[in-house]
């Protein structure tokens, strides 16, 4: 027999209390062990177009909807008796007749009337966007026989809702072709003929080989879903390059999916040495976690999954023994008795972006060259006499680090790169929007010229820790080797479109290229995001720990819901408030992290963008980055949540919850 699960099945029990999760845990393992096991009641589903659906018994009122055929068994759904009979009436499974993929298909004639009806008048009334588009056409991007005429008659209004009842894939399609990006044919039946072979069918249904597995799955049902590929992220994994190459997009779109599938796809040669890699040791654990997801134990054997400075600070003690680094304290220190000595007068904070963000980030050799330098990422300008005043209190500094044995994580990277100390074929850096000018410029020198021996995954819209640089400078050059992801998979339509009102449709990189944010969809919809205004921080929290308990009552445990905070000082006062289960985090923490619910709170006027901060910027280049920066982090707050979003602040709030409330949420993009 062959046990599967669906991802409508995972789906759904994520729905379900932790106490109903957990009853149904037990029925499946029943199941899988015993499907003739007494006490789960299997019972055909009478009323069912489809007869090979059949229901389990779980408890008094939970029913798992089974699939039947021949001698497999399907684990399609799984909610409340008479919502789990009205699914299992209202679908069957099919396999296309033109992708021949496994589909679960929403029966046409069991939807709603009345909603149909909607349809068809709004496409009186409204252009159809699909009005052109051939049977054929439609067919290969997945699109069931007795959908065709709905989805012709989708229009700007409808076509996000007749997206949801269509299979996923063609969901995807369709609303890839909405916002004018033309989906390409989905693949054609696999050479076996196994429907569930399919590159895309095995996204929706995974085979369960043993108990073990389908624990694994069911216990932590969205990371077991969320490392499987589309077919359109695939490109991004098989293609060669013969250089650096990157895939951006904003948040939720699959990149992290495809850096880890890439990793693998590079480990396969046995004399593959690949660094999957990313900027912080908290984000390294998160691509660990998902690895053995993906691969087997030789595989993995090849990848080493290390932050950069890890692994940066590992092989420089390799090759050059123990070297202490310089604490940002001590460095300010010696900058500040370097300036007294050569008789500067700067202004400290000036003198220490000097130096980090110019002169050890950049290896600056001698006074010529930083007197010739181009203002890498740096809009301030300066004479050459000013150059040559700064150059001897910057000299004085590194020599001052080299007599007490110290030295900087961008010195080590800098010694590697001379060294030529790299031992990996291949590197995968995830998160690359963040990485540190010396980092890049190791990494470039030493695979920048290795076909496939750089890829990056990113996304300028989140970048929060580093300020931006021209790549190429740093000697990586993805000119023609760079491609966007349009897919979101992870957040609501609704909170990406109210996410996205942070951010321009354009954002433009250091260098002078752009990153086109149009056209981005979304895979699944859900409720609008709440932005609540409140005129005391009581009042906020009283109304927060409401919502709390409203998204409690709709089957987000408080394991899964995440409150977000610009400041540390709040952190205490609300995990005093709330359930010791709901994580209470500052916006930084949160990159990379996925919560079904996120709320972000005290987005008051001097707290949301940081008033230390555009206290502390010198002049309107540094605050414009300061306000960018700041944005981005809100906008990477909002984005941790999948399916609800809070906002809130003290009035006067600021001015971001302002662009929020004024974001356009309808559809297209």
């Amino acid at each position: 027999m062959t046990f599967r699960i669906a991802d409508t099945f995972s789906d759904s029990l994520a729905k379900l209390s932790a106490q109903e999760q957990k009853a149904v845990k037990t029925a499946a393992f029943d199941l899988q062990m015993n499907p003739d096991t007494p006490g789960l009641s299997l019972h055909r589903v009478d009323r069912a177009r489809d007869p090979g659906f059949w229901t389990a018994r779980v408890n008094l009122d939970i029913r798992l909807v089974l699939h039947k055929h021949g001698g497999d068994t399907l684990l399609a759904y799984v909610a409340h008796h008479d919502d789990a009979y009205r699914w299992a009436e209202t679908r069957r499974i099919d396999t296309h007749p033109k992708t021949g993929a496994a589909q679960i298909v929403e029966i046409r004639e069991t939807v709603e009337e009345v909603v149909i009806q909607r349809y068809v008048e709004e496409a009186v009334r409204l252009p159809r966007i699909f009005a052109e588009e051939s049977d054929d056409t439609l067919l290969g991007w997945g699109v069931p026989e007795d959908w065709l005429g709905t989805v012709r008659d989708a229009t700007e209004d409808t076509v996000l809702d007749i997206a949801s009842h269509l299979p996923g894939e063609a969901g995807e399609a369709i609303l890839q072709a909405a916002t004018g990006n033309r989906p390409k044919a989905l693949f054609s039946a696999s050479a076996d003929g196994d429907p569930y072979a399919h590159p895309d069918a095995s996204r929706r249904f995974r085979t369960m080989e043993n108990l073990e597995e389908l624990r694994a799955a069911l216990d932590a049902p969205w990371e077991r879903w969320a490392v499987f590929l589309h077919p359109a992220q695939r490109e991004f994994v098989d293609r060669d390059f013969n250089g650096p190459a990157r895939v951006i997009g904003s948040a939720g779109t699959g990149k992290t999916v495809v850096a880890l599938h890439r990793a693998v796809r590079m480990a396969q040669e046995p004399a593959a040495r690949v660094l999957l890699t990313t900027f912080n040791a908290r984000l390294a654990e998160r691509l660990a976690e998902k690895l053995p997801l993906l691969a087997g134990e030789d595989v993995r054997s090849r990848i080493e999954v290390l932050s950069l400075d890890a692994c940066i600070t590992e092989l420089h003690e390799q090759a050059f023994g123990p070297t202490r680094v310089a604490t940002d304290d001590e460095i300010a220190g010696l900058l500040n008795t370097a300036a007294e000595t050569v008789g500067l007068s700067v202004d400290p904070d000036f003198l220490m972006d000097e130096w980090t963000l110019i002169v050890d980030a950049w290896d600056v050799p001698d006074a010529d060259t930083y007197r010739d330098l181009p203002r890498l990422g740096r809009k301030v300008r300066m004479a050459a006499s000013r150059r040559d005043q700064l150059w001897a209190a910057f000299e004085s500094v590194r020599a001052a680090l080299a007599d007490r044995g110290w030295t900087t994580m961008a010195a080590k990277a800098h010694d590697l790169r001379k060294a030529g100390r790299f031992p990996y074929s291949h590197a995968i850096i995830d998160e690359a929007q963040d990485i540190a000018v010396a980092e890049l410029m190791l990494l470039g020198a030493l695979l920048g010229e290795v076909p496939n021996g750089l890829f990056f995954a990113g996304d300028i819209g989140q970048r929060i820790f580093r300020a931006p640089f021209p790549w190429k400078a740093a000697g990586v050059d993805l000119r023609g080797r760079s491609r966007s992801l349009k897919v979101n998979y992870r957040t609501s339509h609704q909170i990406r479109r109210r996410s996205e009102g942070l951010l321009p449709e354009t954002l433009v990189e250091a260098d002078g290229s752009e990153d086109q944010r149009h056209g981005v969809t979304s895979v699944f919809d859900g409720p609008a995001p709440l932005i609540k205004v409140f005129d005391s921080r009581e009042e906020e929290l009283e109304a927060l720990i409401g919502w709390l308990g409203e998204i409690a009552l709709d089957g987000i445990g408080a394991s899964e819901t995440a409150i977000l905070v610009r400041n540390k000082d709040l952190s205490g006062l609300l995990s005093e408030a709330v359930s010791s289960e709901v994580q209470v985090l500052p916006m930084h923490d949160a990159k990379g992290a996925e919560f079904r619910a996120v709320a972000v709170v005290a987005l008051d006027h001097d707290v949301v963008p940081d008033e230390a901060r555009l206290l502390a910027a010198r002049d309107e280049a540094q605050l414009d980055e300061v306000m960018a920066t700041e944005r981005h982090l809100l906008y990477v707050a909002a984005t941790r949540a999948r399916d609800r979003l809070w906002m809130s602040g003290v009035n006067p709030v600021s001015e971001f919850v302002t662009d929020l409330l004024a974001a356009k949420s309808e559809f297209p993009t």
